[in-house]
């Protein structure tokens, strides 16, 4: 049974952190405005979202902190992080999820905060969301409506179907029909995930991925890992977005279409690609741990609301 969070409503107070790597403070600058007079927001900055440490937003300890600090503190309804980047995974087991547990708000990035997802979903029970960030997408120049629109989900409790007019691209690569629980995001932080307490259950789910900057024979080198590692067997459906700025350094190479291709038909469950979901603007926001299903014959994505109008169990 998953948690979800409560729906938000105008006028909510709404905490924004970068629990990985630091934000551009330009761009978080100027995805304020959208958060505050767009969606009604009144947000509150942890206390390390200017900090830098190396290629971090200030020492673990602290991040940590910043997390839980917005968790424990009621009048936080939601919990936007900032950027990704890398650093979520050193700070993961310093979290408390009994607290996490017993304090269930929205919570809400992707790209590194994969790492984060997974270890709140595998040890908390929590929906969480994996939608475009402040500094990472919102205050960049020209988003798209849709990725804008995404952040309506948080305040309503209506089902969510993948947008019609970009159906044409979806890529059917295995047909059938899926149910089952959504999972995933950033697929090179999915693997780093194995052995770990985090390490996510696939077993009966429906497994998302996404990636960036990973060349065709990178994309390979995780699907096989998550394959040897048993994941990837008895998953029911595959929904695949973006992967962006992946193009091979070597002349040599299989297309990401034929890796895609080849683990898709070894699984042998329904699977699509082509989902505008990940590192890619128009992106589609999706809540996490919540039920889904997939009809690759109308090319059909419909997910439960990850919200609730009290916190509860479903």
């Amino acid at each position: 049974m998953a948690l979800r969070p409560e729906r938000l409503t105008r006028g909510d107070k709404a905490g924004i952190i970068a629990p990985a790597s630091p934000p551009d403070l330009d761009n978080l600058k100027k995805a304020v405005p959208f958060f505050e007079e767009t969606l009604g927001l009144e947000l509150v900055f942890g206390e390390q979202i200017e900090s830098q440490y190396g290629y971090l937003a200030g020492r673990d300890e602290e991040r940590a902190n910043d997390v839980m600090d917005m968790f424990l503190n009621p009048d936080i309804k939601a919990i936007f992080c900032a950027c990704g980047g890398y650093g979520t995974a050193r700070i993961a087991d310093m979290l408390d999820y009994e607290v996490i547990k017993q304090n269930p708000k929205i919570f809400w990035g992707y790209s590194d905060i994969t790492y984060l997802h997974t270890a709140i979903r595998q040890r908390a029970g929590l929906v969480t969301f994996h939608g475009p960030m402040l500094a990472s997408d919102i205050g960049k120049e020209d988003v798209h409506s849709l990725t804008k629109h995404s952040f309506k989900q948080l305040f309503s409790e209506d089902k969510l179907d993948y947008p019609e007019e970009f159906k044409n691209e979806l890529k059917i690569l295995v047909e059938g029909k899926a149910e089952g629980e959504l999972v995933g995001g950033n697929l090179c932080l999915i693997t780093s995930s194995l052995g770990t307490k985090n390490e996510l259950d696939t077993d009966g789910k429906i497994l998302f991925i996404e990636d960036v900057h990973e060349e065709p024979r990178n994309v390979d080198r995780y699907l096989n890992q998550l394959w040897n590692a048993g994941k990837l067997q008895t998953i029911a459906g595959l929904v695949i977005g973006d992967f962006s700025d992946g193009e091979p350094e070597r002349k040599k190479t299989l297309t990401l279409e034929e890796v895609l291709n080849h683990y898709a038909a070894l699984i042998g469950k329904p699977a699509m690609s082509g989902f505008r979901i990940g590192h890619c603007d128009p992106h589609f926001a999706i809540p996490l741990g919540t039920s889904a299903n997939i009809d690759t014959k109308s090319k059909m994505l419909q997910i439960e609301s990850g919200v609730a109008d009290d916190c509860n169990e479903y």
